[in-house]
């Protein structure tokens, strides 16, 4: 079983490297800002090697979008959960991390199909279930229902 990081050491270890990064924290995450995600999530990777992205999920809370990111290192059978939140609605954009891990890039583009969250940087952003011409977002609440 992967033993789960404390959060509040991870934010605190964050925190000194990118004192403006972390906005907030709980038991199971650790919240970071939209423009600080790449960073936060290179130093993970460097420096708690957190080398395995296993998930990337969206949830829509009208207000604002929160991705939430699963990471887990292989070598030390640890894990962490890294939450960020966009609160354009219009444009929704955030970093890629398909630079950082190869399996962001499927999970990335499945959250553009079925939420409308971009990622800038992304190296084939387009979509993966739907079709080109597909209007909307099916997976965001204010998707009409047919």
């Amino acid at each position: 079983m992967t033993t789960p990081l404390s959060p509040a050491q991870i934010a605190r270890q964050i925190g000194e490297v990118l004192p403006e990064a972390v906005t907030d924290f709980n038991e199971s995450a650790i919240f970071v800002s939209s423009e600080a995600l790449f960073e936060v999530a290179r130093f993970l990777k460097e420096n708690l090697d957190l080398d395995y992205l296993a998930s990337i999920t969206a949830v829509d809370f009208f207000e604002h979008f929160e991705l939430i990111y699963h990471l887990t290192s292989i070598k030390y059978n640890h894990s962490v959960v890294l939450k960020t939140r966009c609160y354009e609605r219009e444009n929704p954009t955030l970093p890629s991390l398909v630079s950082l891990w190869r399996g962001a890039d499927l999970q990335e583009r499945e959250v553009y199909d079925l939420m409308g969250v971009s990622f800038s940087g992304h190296p084939n952003l387009k979509r993966i279930f739907l079709w080109s011409g597909f209007k909307g977002h099916p997976l965001r609440k204010d998707y009409p229902n047919a």
